[in-house]
């Protein structure tokens, strides 16, 4: 299996709440949901659902897998809805505990046990593992050289601030575009493959 990575990203490299006002707050963000407006259907919907049919699982950090958990259930009804709350999840979290997990099925790592949890994951058969959003877990997996694609929605906005996916070590990690699109919002949608050797 892969990991792969799927962002929403501003021009100054920040993924932090996306979506919405209240996602996520930390630090006195207050740009939430400032991906919105550039949101092409045709060209990032099929993107993000291209990447979907190839994917086995979600993995997500505690935040955003409380935040989808508290959003995905209630809908239903459509392809995507249902294939969100039917498909595999592994949350990444010290704190939750099994009578948290409402939204299943969903299998929890702790912290400590991440990297050999994920290299076990990549080692079995199947199709994608689906990162997106998860700051903090994303970070991890990068510095860990465990990421094998990034998914990269490039929207033309600055946030001056806010949460970054990319660890800050000084240490060089090279990547390969192998396909990209312009929306009709000016965002850039870039798929890079890890290059390894």
């Amino acid at each position: 299996m892969r990991i792969v990575i799927s962002e929403f990203i501003s021009l100054d490299g920040v993924i932090q709440a996306p979506g919405g006002a209240e996602e996520d707050t930390d630090g006195g963000f207050r740009h939430g949901g400032w991906s919105m407006p550039y949101f092409d259907p045709e060209v990032m919907g099929g993107f993000v659902g291209r990447a979907s049919e190839q994917t086995d699982a979600l993995l997500q950090g505690r935040r955003t897998w409380q935040v989808m958990a508290g959003a995905w259930p209630e809908r239903s009804g459509d392809p995507f809805a249902d294939w969100m709350n039917s498909v595999q999840k592994y949350v990444v979290s010290d704190t939750l505990t099994e009578s948290d997990v409402t939204w299943k099925p969903t299998t929890i790592i702790r912290g400590a046990d991440l990297v050999q949890a994920i290299g076990e994951l990549r080692d079995q058969p199947g199709r994608d593992i689906s990162v997106m959003g998860s700051a903090t877990l994303v970070r991890s997996l990068l510095a860990a050289d465990l990421v094998d694609e990034l998914n990269l929605m490039i929207e033309p906005i600055v946030l001056g601030g806010g949460k970054r996916m990319f660890p800050d070590d000084g240490e060089a990690r090279g990547f390969e575009l192998v396909e990209t699109a312009t929306a009709s919002t000016g965002v850039q949608v870039c798929r890079y493959r890890r290059a390894r050797g």
